[in-house]
């Protein structure tokens, strides 16, 4: 690690310190929390039961009722194993439950309570005792009944009629069935027309049959009928039981304390469609329609991570996958489909180093992740894989933001990090995050270093997020391994308007991001400064103003920005002739001393009429003071594009075989006999479009 990395790894720790921990972060009393749920034996929440907290160190008991959602928590609990049992009328635990409570953490439990043999019948619904009552009373007259018709029989009739001995069985069933009865009250059947209780939990029914009713005593050579058994009910496994509620204001997960969906680069989604405590599922689809003013005639446009194709309705994400979690292990996995599978890795240069194709390798995952959580203050992740990377404020997925089309400092940023990433939380309003990554949205390390970063996320008030992203040591340029990155992208959101009872105006809110780098290198062919060597520096701002109507199921946005870039570092490559991070372009060239200064603005309106859905309209316009943009001639050769998108292309169509242009006019035929794309200065786009995200 040189100098440079690690004063940017002390700038870090004191951003950090300076935002996040308060002061007497350290010295609070070891203190955590229990919460959970008592459940009858069907898997339902049970009501006022009686649970005891019994402290195995301490030598202490506290005893707690559970609420009518069957739910209860106990708060300020020292650190250590605890046993809890649970009762409530009917119902007991088997044994006592062991649960280790630990500092700062909120320890989640179910009690499962089963049905006791005394509680069945002490039920205090007079209904349901006269009801058993009334069974019993009819199950006694039958018997009576029965040994009346035996002995008015003769001895004679009894040896000769083969129903003799199925009266004597339909005699000695009911009495063995009372005897019982009176071991295990348990056993007590469901007769027809009792009545149910009133919670609607029902008497569990025995395998022995019942006699025929009192007036159609059974007839002669057929045995009495069993009386119908109901099956169990089903019961879920524990992974696949919904997560245990949290009740009131959630002060230990981070940033749970208040609603932050109103963010920019944020899912606006309050509730999960399906949750388990195993697996939480996502699935998100993009599609939209954009038409560019320029007209090029093949329909292609380049210069964004979010805009593609001209005049077509396009797919832009499929993807499918959730996040995995039991027992402090985790781990998530999206799919990766539609344009972005192709598009994004086509920025990612490090393909081109070594063997073995990587790009289609993970080009069909934008994240997939595995790790392990830690109960270290309010949290401690430490994960491994593929997780999208922060820088640029916007989200990777355009669901979750404010316009469809950021401007150039989120669009010319990386969307992923390849690597390992430690999450750690302080307190429930800080994150610190360190990032030891293989480079700059690449899958494998370019040349000798690998990159170092993080994030420190602070929100300290409900409208308030503070984000500063920093990055560096990277070698992150191809076939130049003198050449380091440093990277700074720092942003500020503010909702500034709140007032979710208003019929018209609901939420205002603006968001501002500022971005700054450069590469350097003794030998690295650039500078900082413009000092010994071209200036390779980049510079960029764009802010954005929302406002929500319409109980929220409206929002216009406005806003753009700016990006300076006297190198063209982090400019993206049009597509020309096919041309990526890897093969270059000779029509437009990232050599030290290439300038490209570029603004925009965008409006753009949303309809929400679900959380789960986005209906959106938007209208962009760009400009570069170079040209950039695909002009109405388009930037495919004639004939479609000859696989040497390194090389200029004769007007032919066929390739030069050089990047030099004096030689490729040799080459194809003297002056006039190169093509060239059309490339135009500025961009207006009409784009409209439908987003689900469950």
């Amino acid at each position: 690690m040189n100098k440079h990395s690690f004063f940017l790894w002390i700038a870090l720790a004191s951003a950090g310190m300076a935002l996040g921990a308060p002061a007497n972060l350290g010295k609070q009393s070891a203190s955590g929390a229990l919460r959970g749920t008592t459940r009858d034996s069907d898997g339902r929440p049970l009501a006022q039961a009686q649970v005891t907290v019994h402290s195995v160190s301490e030598k202490y008991d506290l005893t707690i009722i559970s609420g009518s959602d069957g739910t209860f928590s106990v708060a300020s609990l020292k650190p250590g194993q605890y046993q809890l049992t649970a009762k409530a009328e009917g119902f007991a635990t088997p044994s006592a439950t062991p649960v280790d409570v630990t500092d700062q953490q909120t320890t989640n439990v179910t009690m499962p309570l089963t049905k006791s043999s005394a509680g069945i019948l002490s039920v205090p619904d007079a209904a349901m005792s006269s009801a058993i009552l009334k069974a019993l009373e009819a199950m006694q007259k039958r018997i009576d009944q029965l040994e009346a018709e035996l002995k008015s029989r003769s001895k004679q009739e009894i040896s000769e009629a083969a129903p003799a001995e199925v009266s004597a069985k339909a005699v000695d069933q009911p009495r063995t069935l009372l005897a019982t009865i009176a071991k295990d009250p348990s056993a007590i059947p469901v007769l027809p027309g009792t009545l149910a209780r009133p919670d609607e939990r029902t008497l569990v029914a025995s395998n022995a049959s019942l006699p025929a009713a009192a007036d159609a005593p059974p007839q002669a050579g057929k045995p009495p009928v069993p009386a119908p058994v109901a099956p169990p009910s089903p019961v879920l496994p524990e992974a696949l039981q919904a997560p245990e509620a949290t009740s009131g204001v959630d002060n230990v997960t981070p940033f749970a304390y208040g609603d932050f969906t109103w963010l920019n680069g944020t899912p606006r989604n309050k509730d999960a469609v399906l949750d388990t405590k195993f697996f939480t599922p996502e699935v998100r689809f993009d599609t939209h329609f954009m038409t560019d003013f320029n007209q090029p005639r093949d329909h292609t446009m380049g210069g964004a991570t979010e805009s593609f194709r001209s005049g077509e309705i396009q797919v832009e994400q499929i993807s499918v996958g959730g996040d995995f979690h039991w027992q402090n292990v985790r781990g998530r996995i999206l799919t990766m489909g539609g344009l972005f599978a192709t598009t994004t890795p086509r920025n990612d240069g490090s393909a081109g180093v070594g063997q073995w194709d990587v790009r289609n390798a993970y080009k069909y995952f934008s994240e997939a992740y595995g790790g392990y959580h830690f109960n270290v203050n309010h949290g401690l992740n430490v994960d491994a894989g593929i997780f999208v990377s922060y820088i640029g404020l916007f989200s990777y997925y355009n669901f979750d933001n404010w316009a469809y089309q950021p401007s150039f400092v989120s669009s010319n940023t990386p969307w992923f990090f390849n690597g390992l990433r430690i999450q750690w939380f302080p307190t429930n309003k800080l994150k610190i995050e360190p990032w030891i990554i293989n480079g700059w949205q690449s899958y494998n390390r370019f040349n000798g270093h690998h990159g170092f970063g993080g994030q420190i996320l602070y929100r300290p008030k409900e409208w308030l997020s503070l984000v500063f992203n920093n990055y560096g040591n990277g070698t992150d340029t191809l076939g130049n391994p003198n050449r380091v990155r440093l990277h700074t992208d720092d942003s500020v959101e503010v909702r500034y308007f709140n007032k979710p009872e208003n019929t018209g105006v609901t939420k205002m809110a603006f968001s501002f991001t500022a971005d700054a780098g450069c590469e350097y290198g003794k030998g690295g062919g650039t500078s900082c400064t413009g000092k010994g060597a071209p200036k390779q520096a980049f510079l960029g701002w764009m802010v954005y103003n929302r406002i929500w109507f319409g109980k929220d199921k409206y929002a216009l946005t406005m806003g753009g920005g700016q990006m300076n870039n006297p190198g063209r570092y982090l400019t993206l490559l049009p597509p020309i002739n096919g041309a990526d991070a890897i093969s270059g372009s000779p029509y437009f060239t990232a050599n030290p001393g290439d300038k490209a200064h570029m603004w925009d603005t965008s409006i753009g309106v949303q309809w929400m009429p679900k959380q789960y859905i986005t209906w959106w309209l938007e209208g962009v316009y760009r400009h570069s003071d170079v040209p950039y943009w695909s002009g109405r001639g388009g930037i495919t050769p004639p004939g479609g594009n000859n696989g040497s998108p390194g090389q200029y292309a004769c007007s032919s169509g066929a390739a030069s075989g050089t990047n030099d242009l004096a030689t490729a006019y040799t080459n194809c035929g003297g002056p006039g006999s190169v093509w060239f794309p059309d490339l135009r200065r500025g961009q207006a786009t009409i784009s409209a479009g439908v987003m689900v995200k469950f």
